[in-house]
């Protein structure tokens, strides 16, 4: 192979994490994280990115099987779902308040605590109804509860985690002792290799971007740039300059890997398959906009669009709705409509999979 081009590059970003279905929990070892979303149109985020890759998947299923799984919630470089092993990466978490950087709750964190800690699993409501419905400034700049903050927080540095979830808010119990981790020079190393992959194959400076967030989150890691620049020298990671941008990858990915079969897949707007907006543009020459929080007027694609990928290219995008028990899906593309009939018929086939993956009744024929 004389160097990597855009065509490997579509094919690896399709072959490296969109493999054959596999269990729930097989998918989420190998994955190693998956994102949420709260916003169910017509599911949420994290089912659509399990569908493609767990045998039978329905929607809900992460949510019902959760605690049978053993998975935690945490933050990533976004907020999601993860194996016990991606979490143990992440803490501890030092707390730049502390002079030894321990977490050490106070005031009405505390009270939280000694509460769960008590009671035993905790839906949010039951701390309002404890400890009263004052309201503090969330991450958006609105308000939320107090006491869902402080759950949050408490979570946040690993005091706390959800151990379920109830139509789809977070129940918090009491997190289990820790044992001694790996030292942090190791979990940052992993936890970077871990996030390469699940971008591969990656421009640089979207994984730098990434970086940025995983390390504002988890600031016990330390230093993450030059963990990126180490294993680039010591070729745990390899890069390549690809049609003017600089990509990395994990080693090990094949010279020719095999083209992905010429199927339809509608993808979440979080899928890793496009997930970062630089890569898209990239690889597929058009510009992909998740505008579930553009005024309406705005909107170019739809309030919840799904990537439409074809094969491994991404050549338009979806809204879906159900009514009337159907589902109803409006499609868009970045140029035409391919005029194939087999694109018609995977159209088609991808489809009744969705319908099934939402437990909606089989088409007659």
């Amino acid at each position: 192979m004389t160097g990597p081009d855009l065509g490997w590059l579509r094919a690896q970003a399709r072959q490296a994490t969109l493999g054959a279905p596999e269990t729930l929990g097989a998918a989420l070892d190998r994955l190693g994280f998956v994102q949420a979303d709260p916003i169910r149109a017509p599911a949420r985020a994290q089912d659509l990115i399990l569908r493609h890759r767990v045998r039978g998947y329905r929607a809900g299923q992460l949510e019902r099987r959760f605690p049978q799984l053993g998975l935690e919630e945490d933050f990533l470089h976004a907020y999601g779902f993860m194996p016990p092993a991606t979490q143990a990466l992440l803490h501890p978490r030092h707390d730049a308040l502390a002079a030894d950087g321990r977490h050490r709750p106070q005031g009405l964190a505390a009270a939280v605590l000694d509460f769960v800690r008590a009671q035993g699993p905790c839906h949010p409501r039951a701390l309002e109804v404890a400890f009263g419905r004052q309201r503090a400034v969330n991450g958006w700049g609105g308000f939320s509860q107090a006491t869902t903050r402080a759950l949050e927080e408490l979570q946040h540095f690993g005091l706390l985690r959800v151990s379920h979830r109830q139509e789809g808010i977070r129940v918090y119990a009491p997190a289990p002792p820790r044992a001694e981790g790996l030292p942090a020079a190791e979990r940052a190393r992993q936890a970077v290799l871990l996030l390469a992959r699940l971008l591969a194959p990656v421009p640089l400076p979207s994984l730098r971007a990434a970086l940025q967030l995983m390390g504002r989150r988890n600031p016990g890691l330390g230093a993450l740039p030059p963990v990126l620049a180490g294993l680039l020298r010591d070729g745990g990671l390899q890069q390549a300059r690809v049609a003017g941008e600089s990509y990395a990858w994990p080693a090990g990915f094949p010279a020719a890997p095999p083209r992905g079969p010429r199927d339809v897949r509608l993808l979440a707007p979080f899928d890793p398959i496009v997930w970062d907006r630089r890569r898209f543009a990239h690889l597929w020459g058009w510009e992909y906009r998740f505008e579930a929080y553009t005024p309406p007027a705005r909107r170019r694609f739809g309030y919840y669009a799904l990537p439409l990928l074809w094969g491994d290219q991404v050549i338009g995008w979806a809204n879906c709705a159900v009514r009337d028990g159907r589902l109803q899906a409006e499609l868009g593309f970045a140029t035409a409509r391919p005029r194939e009939k087999r694109f018609d018929s995977a159209l088609a086939a991808e489809l009744a999979r969705f319908e099934a993956f939402l437990g909606l009744p089989a088409r007659s024929s």
